[in-house]
């Protein structure tokens, strides 16, 4: 059931004071019973001196008789009171929905937030339980890949102290550089390799010049031969062909899995570790004049 509460309001608030619909002036209370208040316009005013009544007017005259209305008034203060507590208490009920209704909307979002994160948790964990699933480990088959300067690149496994065995290869040649191979390669074409021995394999499969070599720091690592070399093995002094043109590399750079090499003259070449380059002979062996002769 709904109650009209503004009729109620209206019903038990006190009825105004009626005006006269003769001469618009207002009226005074003639005569109450209970409920029932009868109005009536007389005319008359009152001071210290008496009763006066206005001109043409007398008491009890036809005017006063015409203007008679009676008004029921039943307004009640303990009502208004209640209708006021009401209208409050609405009030606070309608800001605390409004406040349970954005606090729900929140717990919403977060909610989603907390599910979105959780999956990328999840694919993350996953991602990373297939890379660890696919990483190709090398337990006890640590080997080097020795490259000097001019030199073909070789592979040799130390069988003694490696820290004594590095300091050896730096003090024969402090330009020689060493990758130390604990777990693979990054060989021909980008493709990871498991061991010495398939590093060794791709090489050769590829016509590039790799030699084997046994665990002596004096081992002769010979010249880079003409032919195809990978990119990370080419070094100070070796001559490439490049677009129908040799370079005389002078300078090296690895960076992750790219190579640059630097050329006499200014030049450069960037390219993957794993791309083969032509390595050629000196340009007077390839029946290009130097200077001289």
């Amino acid at each position: 059931m709904t109650i009209d509460k503004q009729a109620l309001r209206e019903r038990y608030s006190p009825k105004p004071v009626p005006e006269c619909h003769i001469c618009g002036e207002e009226m005074t209370i003639q005569r109450m019973s209970a409920s029932r208040i009868t109005y009536g316009c007389t005319g008359a005013t009152y001071d210290d001196k008496g009763c006066h009544y206005a001109e043409g007017r007398s008491i009890a005259d036809d005017h006063y008789e015409q203007s008679r209305v009676t008004v029921v008034d039943v307004s009640d203060p303990d009502v208004l009171a209640l209708l006021d507590e009401n209208l409050q208490l609405q009030r606070e009920k309608d800001a605390t929905e409004a406040v349970a209704l954005a606090l729900r909307d929140d717990m919403r979002q977060a909610r989603e937030q907390l599910e979105a994160a959780e999956k990328r948790i999840a694919d993350g964990s996953k991602r990373i339980a297939e890379l660890e699933s696919n990483e190709v480990r090398e337990v006890g088959n640590k080997f080097l890949v020795v490259r000097h300067p001019g030199k073909t690149p070789a592979i040799k496994h130390c069988t003694g102290d490696l820290e004594d065995f590095l300091r050896k290869l730096i003090e024969q040649d402090p330009l020689v550089t060493i990758d130390i191979i604990t777990h693979r390669y990054y060989g021909v074409g980008g493709q990871w390799v498991q061991d010495a021995g398939e590093y060794l394999q791709m090489m050769q499969g590829a016509g590039i010049g790799v030699k084997q070599q046994e665990d002596s720091v004096d081992s002769d690592v010979g010249r880079n031969q003409p032919g195809m070399v990978v990119a990370v093995h080419i070094g100070a002094g070796d001559f490439v062909k490049f677009k129908g043109q040799v370079f005389e590399v002078e300078e090296t750079d690895f960076d992750d899995h790219d190579v640059t090499l630097w050329f006499v003259g200014g030049n450069a070449l960037k390219c993957a570790a794993g791309c083969p380059v032509e390595v050629v002979s000196a340009p007077v062996a390839a029946g290009i004049k130097v200077k001289g002769e």
